[in-house]
């Protein structure tokens, strides 16, 4: 059994196109890998956070994974900070990463922006932390969007530095995991733009915590064409939006945009997006609902995350400590 390594911020409310995209498929995988997901709050502070919002949004993002199905008993869930083995390894890695390699990361230079020499250290070395993440537990699949394979072949780059320069065949490949083009959501503003917990416009997309009325009120108001729906995908050809709330109907019932188009063919977007209304509102209420159960036990929540530390721990600590011994650190006991 491969062990699956995956990580999310909890940098706000997960949006549909979080749940679609990757908490959704997180869910399987547990069936037949040996499964590591993780609540990445070191990472969120390489933008500044306010202390009592970002543990209040860890703990929301454990109870939505939990609620959307990743089950404690059936995976390792829990908090990067708990486990100090992440830390600890990627110092390392910010000894053995190139500056020649980190300067190529698309990331950092689209969140820096033009005030890159103001941005945090910690932001520009992001990527090591992320390998190490993965590298801690020896995990050999990492699902992920193409906006992260970058990240990857980084965090490979470093493991065969890592074995080249101290005669070791320790730290294994990982192989991304990418997810198909259906699963990327779209705005409900802009079909040219990812849906984004960032967006200044809460229209823009649907949060896991939307109730029946808000997730009417913005289909109801989600960008569209004039033209019908087509009856084949060539006709969704320059038609971002139209093609995205496609996708998403398709997505959420669980079947493919083709048949989706099969069945909606010369519909106005006034009668396909009550459909789509009525299939978002069926497919989250259960969710939203377990949610609200797990915040309204705050201290259940962060009692299985405890266990998960515990158990990640126990897979790390054996690990990042060989890491350290090959480097030469004394042993810790």
């Amino acid at each position: 059994m491969q062990r699956v390594f995956s990580g999310i911020q909890p940098s706000g409310i997960p949006t549909l196109g979080n749940y679609l995209g990757a908490i959704r498929n997180w869910v399987p995988m547990m069936a037949d890998h040996e499964c590591i997901y993780c609540v990445v709050d070191q990472h969120a502070i390489t933008v500044w956070q306010d202390p009592k919002e970002l543990a209040r949004q860890t703990r929301e993002m454990a109870a939505a994974l939990i609620a959307c199905g990743v089950t404690p008993d059936k995976c390792t869930l829990f908090v990067q900070s708990h486990v100090p083995a992440h830390t600890r390894l990627a110092w390392i890695f910010n000894c053995v990463a190139r500056i020649g390699w980190l300067n190529r990361m698309t990331q950092f230079k689209d969140k820096a922006g033009k005030d890159r020499e103001n941005a945090g250290a910690g932001l520009y070395v992001y990527p090591n932390l992320m390998a190490a993440d993965i590298h801690a537990y020896h995990a050999t699949r990492v699902p992920v969007g193409e906006d992260q394979k970058q990240h990857l072949e980084l965090a490979n780059d470093i493991a065969q530095k890592f074995n080249h320069d101290y005669g070791v065949d320790f730290f294994p490949n990982i192989e991304p995991m990418i997810q198909g083009v259906a699963a990327r959501v779209m705005s409900l503003r802009d079909g040219t733009r990812k849906m984004s917990k960032s967006d200044p416009s809460d229209q823009s997309r649907i949060n896991l915590t939307d109730d029946a009325d808000a997730i009417a009120l913005k289909i109801r108001r989600a960008k569209t064409d004039p033209e019908p729906l087509p009856g084949e995908a060539a006709g969704l050809e320059g038609r971002p939006e139209a093609r995205n709330l496609v996708g998403i109907l398709a997505a959420i019932t669980g079947v493919t945009p083709a048949e989706v188009l099969r069945q909606h063919e010369g519909q106005g977007f006034g009668s396909f997006k009550t459909v789509l209304t009525d299939a978002l509102v069926a497919h989250l209420g259960p969710i939203q609902a377990e949610m609200q159960r797990l915040l309204d036990d705050p201290a259940a929540v962060d009692a299985e995350l405890r266990k998960g530390s515990d158990k990640a721990s126990a897979i790390a600590e054996p690990i990042v400590n060989r890491a350290e011994e090959l480097v030469g650190f004394l042993p810790r006991r």
